[in-house]
């Protein structure tokens, strides 16, 4: 089984459209995972008929049992986020799941629970089966939802006799997208000729090599500048990273997102063949 994983650095690069026509150009022979759990959107493109839920604990929230406390007042006096009140009790909002309470505590009297943190989901797509998340407003841990659903949809790949995985990854270079790069094979970074998109690039592009993930380089919009574009050409030249596709600006991209459907599903042929070629060499790098 091969995973591949779609970043990007930065929001905005068009990934998800190139990851929703990648699922629609497969056949629906690969498990797809939309690792952007703080906002999740891939499966407005797939367009799931089925989905089964299930619950998402990444946090402990602090709960004080008011027999066993004798107000001693050390709880408040260490919570550096005021979560607890004056009737000690604790405030969801301001919990931060710290623990300090807990250890303190000389009477026992805190206990730390385990809260619901957000929700995934399995789903059944046109182009097969989707696993997608939603973190829970202000809630954190999203790089642990991210392994979670990483490792389900493996687990559901090796059941349904799926060769590939590929994930949707958030942006950025932090927890989450650490999570969703761990144990691929190849990594796919889509940028674009901007300033702050060669920058997030040469970020993320950092973040693969130091944990050893192969990477490669689509650069999408190419012509919006074909100055940086150039710039991203060296960069990835002098780090010996290939580029193994250019896409133009092009208003078929926004039409397709209007109308809720993979890019190549709109009926472009020099666009489809674009990303088919993409798609291809993406595969190969696979092994």
């Amino acid at each position: 089984m091969k995973t591949i994983t779609v970043i990007s650095g930065k929001g905005g690069t068009g990934k998800t459209s190139l990851v929703a026509s990648f699922v629609a150009l497969s056949g629906g022979e690969v498990v797809s995972v939309d690792g952007d759990v703080d906002a999740a959107n891939l499966s407005l493109l797939l367009k799931p008929f089925s989905t089964k839920e299930y619950k998402f604990s990444g946090s402990k929230e602090a709960f004080i049992d008011t027999e066993k406390c004798n107000r001693c007042d050390l709880c408040r006096e260490l919570c550096r986020f005021d979560a607890i009140t004056e009737g000690y009790c604790v405030e969801t909002i301001s919990c931060e799941g710290c623990s300090l309470c807990y250890y303190a505590c000389p009477r026992e009297a805190v206990k730390m629970e385990s809260r619901q943190s957000g929700n995934w989901y399995i789903s059944q797509t046109n182009y097969g089966t989707l696993i997608h998340a939603r973190l829970g407003i202000a809630e954190d841990n999203s790089g642990k939802l991210v392994t979670l659903i990483s490792k389900k949809a493996r687990e559901l790949a090796g059941k349904e006799n799926k060769d590939l995985v590929i994930i949707d990854g958030p942006p950025g270079i932090g927890c989450p997208v650490i999570a969703a790069l761990a144990g691929v094979d190849v990594a796919l970074v889509v940028t674009e000729p901007t300033l702050s998109g060669i920058h997030d690039m040469a970020r993320v592009l950092a973040v693969c090599k130091h944990f050893g993930v192969p990477a490669l380089v689509c650069i999408n919009r190419y012509d919006l500048d074909e100055g940086l574009s150039e710039d991203i050409d060296t960069f990835c030249c002098k780090n010996d990273i290939s580029i193994i596709g250019k896409l133009p600006l092009d208003n078929i991209f926004v039409k397709a997102v209007v109308s809720g459907i993979p890019v190549t599903e709109y009926g472009n042929k020099r666009i489809n063949k674009m990303i088919a070629t993409i798609w291809q060499k993406l595969l190969d790098a696979c092994g």
